[in-house]
């Protein structure tokens, strides 16, 4: 069995270094073995620095995007470069080639958590100059936009839905609202379940 990428193999290590988290060990689960009690704060892992925004900053930014999504449970995102997310394009979609944003929906028998994220700084980074604005804005852009998916969006068969929740939000977090149909056209990065 493959298991998730991100921290799936680690989530043992933080739920004892959080201590009264809100997680407690259930019996039966196999790895998946964290259930949840209380709100989690999302966590952030930067594999690079982005320029303009800290990993705290990041992570009260994805909380307030999973409140307003509202999806509920523990999400990972991982900030890296274009190879390895061409290392997790290829192993989980057969795609040998670079992306922006993946999102990982854990199996359903997994409670507590909403998934995991990965976004490649090094295209957002390519992508926000195209666009003309802040790394940093691209970034947040991503996070909404994986946070999204993994609440169930899927803008390749949704008709629109997708786009236009991802505007509204976009318009309620004081993102950047003008590149939205140009921005998520090209991304078809969700992961239906973890291998």
């Amino acid at each position: 069995m493959v298991t998730a990428p991100l921290l799936t193999r680690n989530r043992e290590q933080r739920a004892s270094s959080r201590g009264s988290s809100g997680f407690t060990r259930g019996a039966g689960l196999g790895p998946y073995w964290l259930c949840f009690r209380t709100a989690m704060r999302p966590t952030i892992i930067l594999k690079q620095p982005v320029p303009g925004i800290s990993a705290r900053t990041l992570e009260r930014f994805a909380g307030r995007c999973l409140r307003a999504v509202g999806l509920g449970g523990m999400v990972t995102v991982l900030i890296t470069g274009d190879r390895h997310m061409r290392q997790l394009n290829f192993r989980f979609r057969g795609k040998h080639r670079s992306t922006d944003v993946l999102s990982f929906v854990p199996p359903s028998e997994t409670p507590g958590v909403a998934g995991d994220i990965a976004i490649s700084l090094d295209t957002a980074s390519r992508n926000a100059r195209a666009r003309g604005h802040a790394v940093s804005e691209e970034i947040r852009i991503l996070v909404l936009h994986g946070i999204l998916h993994l609440a169930g969006y899927d803008h390749e068969r949704d008709d629109g839905e997708m786009a236009a929740r991802e505007g509204e939000l976009r318009r309620r977090l004081g993102l950047e609202t003008g590149l939205i149909e140009s921005s998520s056209a090209h991304r078809d990065r969700r992961i239906g379940q973890w291998a």
